[in-house]
């Protein structure tokens, strides 16, 4: 049997090792149009910014690698460009000779991955502006900054004095964005995020991405939401200005362009294979496409989302590895089968790191899925009583009816990673949030609580199914009777205007104050005094409910975008 995978990054290099594990008899050729297989791509933004300072640390593995260990016939430089799926043959160029020979194949793999949006806008291709996929991609921005700063220190063109930090703009405030910003920073580079939908990290819900803007804000990142590219130019000074829908002129030394992928489906359209309606290669849960002897892989591919079974495009290294994995099993005569992408994914923001996995509330809104509830938590990351504990922002949604995880995200500066795998290994168990209560967690004062806050928010949904505690949100207040249970000093930093306030202690003493004929809403400030609040008036015959994470939810509930 030959197989010829094309593509030898994440999911083709994967499938490639796999399946010489699992076949040591098979004609394996990998082919890979770039100079490098097997490279690190997600680590580009961290070599770009220092963190990663050798190219060579991106190199997970070579084309010797490949030939050495695996036996595998690996080419890089060498691109498809012809596919006959009657006579299964592969006609490839050689970019080094020029040279274009032709190969038959028994099973075919494709693994072309995505390419970097980069619209037709005036001025796109002037030079200093990037995308960022490749290896070289990285080095040719490392290399434009460091000759900017040796240009600068000169005061030579394109660079002003050295007093004068060099600009730089970003355009697209996704994850390659984000973490561009975030590198560039660290190279002391005065940074613009230009994103012209009214968040960044468009996969989270809109209040807690407000929160990683503010702390792209607090490092000084200037933020310009709602606001598209138009165009590109050079300044007098040899300089580049960023124009955008606006009117707004942002003026860069360099410009990376992080505006989204698109899958590479040039390979599928010559095979004659379908496309999906997102603009993927169609797929089975075999990772067989509508021929039975091509397979695809990778960022290329429309996968079907774990949580609520529609076709969608997540392009995620961890998924474009284990589909690799599958295709070469199911060659090689196993029975695997992917079971869909759930999107958990994790970004450092300078000290912070955003996470999520499974569904967000606006995908499930827009699906017209009514059957879920969604919570905030403000758990601290391990015992408040070990130094060191720092605040979770912890947004979590379940079904109403049955308490079926659908999916989290979370903000903070200590201990998300472990949360967030938590709850994604839970969505991919079916757990529920009953489940979550009894969660057996790993517990000492440096790394947790001996109530995790997973646990927490296993506890907190589960009293609101059991009708413990019935819940509202900020989104949905209006005019009904507030109830703050704080301190004194705690309204002088903030308040509701209207609510009434009767500290937790003295509230069993001044029930009489409190209204019979109305419901009442109770607030404090992460929503735990408001828990006991609520409890207290339920069993004196009050209408009460529990404002969902109390006053911290609503300094980003009603945020502005």
């Amino acid at each position: 049997m030959k197989v010829i995978i094309v593509g030898g990054v994440a999911g083709g290099a994967s499938c490639a090792a796999r399946l010489r594990r699992l076949d040591e008899k098979a004609e394996i050729l990998m082919v890979e149009r770039g100079p490098y297989v097997s490279y690190a791509n997600c680590g580009l933004p961290y070599h770009v910014g220092g963190s990663i300072e050798k190219e060579s640390s991106l190199l997970v593995a070579t084309e010797q690698t490949f030939r050495d260990q695996f036996a595998i016939d690996c080419r890089t430089r060498c691109e498809v460009v012809g596919i006959s799926s009657k006579d299964k043959t592969v006609e490839l160029k050689n970019h080094t000779t020029g040279d274009v020979t032709t190969e038959h194949y028994d099973k075919l793999v494709l693994s072309p991955g995505a390419a970097p949006i980069r619209p037709p806008l005036p001025g796109i291709d002037l030079p200093g502006i990037f995308s960022v996929r490749t290896v070289p991609d990285a080095r040719n921005i490392r290399e434009w900054l460091d000759r900017c700063a040796a240009d600068c220190s000169g005061m030579n063109s394109g660079c002003q004095a050295v007093t004068n930090p060099r600009r730089a703009v970003v355009v697209g405030g996704g994850f390659i964005g984000l973490e561009m910003v975030e590198n560039l920073v660290h190279r002391r580079l005065e940074v613009t995020l230009i994103e012209k939908f009214n968040q960044v990290m468009p996969p989270l819900d809109p209040e807690m991405a407000s929160l990683v803007e503010r702390y792209l804000v607090k490092h000084g990142v200037q933020l310009e939401l709602k606001d598209g590219v138009a165009g590109f130019q050079q300044a007098v000074d040899g300089s580049l200005e960023v124009l955008t829908s606006a009117g707004k002129r942002h003026p860069a030394d360099i410009v990376i362009l992080a505006i989204g992928v698109r899958p590479e489906t040039a390979l599928a359209n010559m095979a004659g294979i379908e496309i999906g309606q997102r603009g993927g290669i169609r797929v089975d849960e075999q990772m067989r496409t509508t021929n039975p002897d091509i397979f695809a892989v990778g960022d290329a591919v429309e996968v079907k989302d774990f949580v609520t079974g529609q076709w969608t495009l997540i392009p995620l290294a961890g998924p474009a590895n284990r589909q690799g994995r599958i295709a070469a099993d199911v060659i090689a005569g196993r029975e695997s089968r992917y079971r869909g992408t759930q999107g958990t994914s994790i970004c450092q923001i300078f000290e912070g790191t955003i996470a999520q996995t499974g569904a967000s509330e606006k995908v499930l809104v827009q699906l017209g899925d009514k059957d879920f509830e969604k919570i905030y938590l403000y758990p601290n990351s391990h015992a408040g009583y070990y130094p060191g504990a720092k605040m979770l922002a912890i947004k979590v949604l379940f079904r109403k009816s049955d308490g079926l995880l659908l999916g989290a995200q979370m903000l903070g500066e200590d201990g998300v990673a472990k949360r967030i795998d938590s709850f994604a290994m839970a969505i991919q168990m079916g757990c529920t949030v009953y489940d979550l209560e009894e969660a057996e967690l790993s517990y000492a004062p440096p790394y947790g609580s001996a109530k995790d806050p997973v646990n927490f928010a296993g506890m907190v949904a589960a009293n609101i199914l059991r009708g413990d505690m019935p819940l509202c949100h900020w989104n949905s207040v209006d005019g009904e009777f507030l109830l703050d249970v704080r301190n004194p000093p705690e309204l002088a930093v903030e308040s509701v205007p209207g609510a009434l306030n009767i500290p937790l202690p003295q509230l069993r003493a001044r029930l009489g104050e409190l209204p019979r004929d109305r419901e009442i809403l109770v607030t404090c400030r992460s929503a735990q005094r408001a828990y006991y609040a609520t409890r207290i008036l339920l069993q004196n015959g009050f209408k009460a409910r529990n404002v969902s994470g109390g006053m911290l939810s609503r300094s980003h509930a009603v945020a502005p975008h």
